[in-house]
């Protein structure tokens, strides 16, 4: 075979392949933009839509144009946890100290869980027995149907017909 022929046959060659290539990556038509004259008008059309699409990450200033980075709104967070938890005055301290006291302490969880069992209740009836009716009376600063002598309006005769 001579040189011109084989040359002649890898120009074939090398055609037949480009044309297959871009018969597989398709036409400038096939794309979803309205310019579609080059694909760099279609790539200049994409990233001035992508400039005006949304907010810059800016971690230092704070605008309604700028958004945090997800590392940061992470920071923002877990710092805004840490200063309800940790930092809070009275009562949400107390909830943490209860917190950790009940992690280490199995026995006070059982005595807690106890002592909301012992309650008296006000959602829903309960069975008390005179002890416990007299207890609850004393804890809620009432007398007793037999301390006051009309068992009609009493606290105690009034609980027991509500709760028959």
């Amino acid at each position: 075979m001579s040189l011109i022929t084989q040359l002649n046959t890898l120009v074939t060659r090398i055609g037949t392949e480009f044309k297959a290539v871009r018969a597989k990556l398709g036409s400038n038509d096939d794309l979803a933009t309205t310019a579609k004259s080059t694909l760099v008008a279609a790539i200049n059309e994409v990233a001035g839509a992508v400039a005006g699409a949304g907010a810059t990450i800016d971690d230092d200033n704070v605008s309604t144009l700028t958004v945090y980075s997800s590392s940061k709104t992470v920071d923002v967070v877990n710092a805004a946890i840490d200063g309800l938890v940790d930092g809070a005055p009275g009562a949400l301290d107390t909830l943490k100290e209860i917190a950790d006291q009940l992690a280490d302490d199995e026995d006070a969880v059982a005595a807690l869980t106890t002592a909301l069992g012992n309650r008296v209740r006000f959602d829903a009836a309960q069975s008390l027995n005179g002890t416990q009716q007299a207890q609850a009376a004393t804890n809620l600063g009432m007398l007793l149907a037999t301390e006051i002598g009309d068992p009609a309006t009493d606290f105690v005769a009034v609980f027991e017909a509500a709760l028959a």
